[in-house]
């Protein structure tokens, strides 16, 4: 008996230091060491390694009687979604596509497969280890955790950049121990991911959720009573310094509609101090809130991301597109829908659009798009892929699969709502994160598409489970 009650202490807190591993390791998008991926998946992501050993350990307290499952109601999309996804894939060998580069459908469908199984374990432990507000508590000092490890790591990268301290050969050499690339030779900060915009939709997604959520809560997970503002602080600075537009706007709309729809009272609350002090103070206030964004403006204007904006020879839309190097993803954009509406009810199979993208790419981006112009060249390895989420659904899961997707993050949302609308801070301070981050993620898949990023299952994840224990023990 007491060699039992001790086994299950002993799996109990292995699985926990599992999860907080996995946690840890998020900011590591490109381990190297990912056996059977090839060379051409760039996505993969170290936290897989814990998680995999995590849910066979789940599963045997399941099996024991000694945990539940949660019934959380964004699973039965989810489930539903997976078995669209099978009917595609047989349905794409049917098809038999041409191979393309020396890979054909077969490696192609496993290849994705492989991937959209790491992304849904990711999600399914994430939902299984919040069960309350403790766990709660526990998954997000990991995540801010590996946060502080990506701010750290980032600094030496600016050393390396920006200073004679580090040379680069040195921290490339680091960086070559754990991750697939070496350091960006633009000089932008690209932190612990393969690369800056990489970082940049990390932070949007997994990390600011948090701590800004944090900020309108008043609510501390860690004992240093400013180390989420400091981190906000951080957050904001890495963004920037990765010269990602795609990050800023992913960070910028979220924040935006997640003050509008529930940070209201905060900044009315924000209004009445600030018109309570003093002359000099509001001043100073406005002086330096002025400052950051003079300051912001200022440093991304070092690449001319700003000026190519307003400053444009472009005779028509396509022509704009392809000066704001965003030619090549609106191209692959049309192509692959293009592909869905050849085969619009369930798609070409998962992983299989790049075989017929090529046959569907606009006439002006043939031309114009030097991107385009380099895959198609035949010297080229790559195999090209949607770089939308939504596209890529379309094209390879058809409508019946976009819909389960959709239905499966519309639930996410809902479960945001639900805690959101509990008196509970930490319940507020949950849905606050959980919305931030649905937000975030439905812009970042308009510029990724890969099921295997942890970021957008894991926030979501942690969510639902609590969420769905939260419903499970007020129904009992």
């Amino acid at each position: 008996m007491k060699f039992s009650k001790f086994s299950q202490f002993s799996l109990s807190s292995f699985t926990r230091f599992l999860w907080g591993a996995a946690l840890i390791a998020l900011p590591v998008t490109s381990f190297r060491y990912f056996p059977g991926m090839g060379e051409g998946t760039l996505v993969r992501p170290l936290a897989f390694y814990p998680i995999a050993l995590l849910l066979p350990l789940l599963v045997i307290q399941l099996v024991r009687g000694k945990i539940s499952f949660p019934r959380a109601g964004a699973l039965t999309p989810l489930a539903g979604f997976v078995l669209v996804v099978l009917l595609a894939s047989s349905f794409g060998a049917w098809l038999d596509p041409i191979p393309l580069r020396g890979q054909d459908y077969f490696g192609r469908v496993i290849r994705a497969w492989a991937t959209l199984v790491i992304g849904i374990s990711i999600f399914i432990a994430a939902v299984w280890m919040n069960r309350n507000e403790d766990d709660l508590k526990f998954s997000v000092k990991w995540i801010l955790a590996g946060f502080a490890l990506d701010v750290a790591w980032s600094g030496v990268q600016a050393l390396a950049f920006y200073t004679p301290l580090l040379p680069k050969v040195t921290v490339t050499h680091w960086q070559l121990a754990f991750s697939m690339r070496e350091l960006v030779k633009t000089n932008r900060i690209s932190g612990m991911a393969y690369e800056p915009a990489w970082l940049a939709g990390q932070i949007a997604t997994v990390y600011l959720p948090w701590l800004f959520a944090s900020l309108l809560t008043g609510v501390r997970v860690t004992r240093f009573k400013w180390l989420e503002i400091i981190l906000l602080g951080f957050a904001g600075l890495l963004i920037l310094a990765t010269y990602s537009r795609g990050g800023l706007l992913t960070a910028g709309v979220a924040t935006a509609l997640t003050f509008l729809l529930v940070g209201r009272a905060e900044l009315r609350s924000t209004w009445k101090w600030f018109v309570s002090k003093s002359l000099i103070l509001r001043v100073g206030v406005l002086t330096l809130v002025i400052g950051v964004f003079i300051g912001a403006g200022l440093f991304l204007s070092q690449k001319g991301y700003i000026a190519r904006l307003f400053e444009s020879d472009a005779e028509s839309v396509e022509e704009f597109v392809v000066e704001n190097s965003a030619g090549a993803r609106s191209a692959y954009l049309v192509s692959a829908l293009g592909v869905y509406e050849e085969s619009p009810v369930l798609g070409v199979g998962l992983g299989a659009s790049g075989f017929y993208i090529y046959d569907h790419l606009p006439d002006w981006s043939l031309t114009v798009v030097p991107e385009i112009a380099k895959q198609l060249s035949p010297e080229s390895k790559l195999y090209p892929n949607p770089k939308n989420m939504y596209a890529r659904l379309f094209a390879e899961t058809g409508l019946i699969g976009f819909i389960l997707f959709v239905a499966f993050l519309f639930s996410l949302l809902a479960d945001s709502l639900t805690a959101l609308q509990q008196k509970n801070s930490l319940a507020r301070y949950l849905g606050i994160a959980g919305l931030f981050s649905w937000i975030a993620i439905a812009v970042y898949n308009v510029t990724q598409d890969s099921f295997a990023t942890p970021n957008i299952w894991i926030n979501l994840g942690i969510l639902a489970g609590v969420t769905a224990f939260a419903l499970e023990s007020n129904t009992r």
